[in-house]
């Protein structure tokens, strides 16, 4: 008996080491080595400190900065913190990224999309208002938008900031980022790289 159980157990430990230990270093030490920035979070920084990640977007609700698309994702309701099943929205909230799953005949749906497109019109967004403005992501934490719905806002944020239109459509368009390879994907913004540009040019200017 034991002569069948040794192999086995010799191989568990033996793999044990390899998969959950040996080769997670050496893929971490690799990524480190290779591309740090990427391996750490694509991390985004402002005056030497970390302000978001270029992959998860944030929501920016001042009129001063350009908007990401909406986001569906919740938080535990602090009214109920023993009942899960308590959820408040809580828009970009990255630990519990998930999209609304609501199908295109409900009526909450529709009700919400209309509702943020009367409201960006309000806000001065140039029409028509694009569809990622108002939809949501599967994962809730899009950070990027189309260049559409970046130069909708472009009125919107020069008058917020009180910068000349030409200068901020100039800046929209220089973070516009082109299909990878030139075939994958979709030209695309990030919003929270072009935020921390519109920062810095307001305080170059002042």
């Amino acid at each position: 008996m034991l002569r069948q159980f040794r192999p086995a157990i010799v191989l568990l430990i033996l793999f044990s080491a390899l998969t959950g230990l040996i080769y997670p270093l050496a893929i971490t030490g690799v990524a480190q080595a290779v591309m740090p920035r990427q391996a750490n979070g694509s991390l985004v920084g402002k005056a030497g400190a970390p302000v978001g990640s270029s992959l998860i977007g944030q929501n920016f609700a001042s009129d001063r900065y350009f908007h990401g698309r909406p986001s569906a994702t919740q938080a535990q309701d602090p009214a109920h913190p023993d009942d899960s099943s308590k959820t408040i929205d809580a828009p970009y909230n990255a630990d519990n990224s998930t999209g609304s799953n609501l199908g295109p005949t409900s009526q909450k749906l529709v009700d919400r999309v209309k509702s943020d497109v009367d409201a960006k019109r309000a806000a001065g967004w140039a029409t028509p208002i694009p569809a990622d403005a108002v939809t949501t992501s599967a994962s809730g934490l899009d950070p990027e938008i189309s260049p559409a719905t970046a130069f909708a806002q472009v009125t919107a944020v020069a008058k917020a900031r009180g910068l000349p239109e030409e200068k901020v459509r100039a800046m929209v368009a220089a973070h516009v980022k082109d299909r990878a390879l030139g075939l994958i994907g979709e030209p695309r913004v990030n919003v929270l790289r072009l935020n921390l540009a519109l920062d810095a040019l307001g305080q170059a200017g002042s």
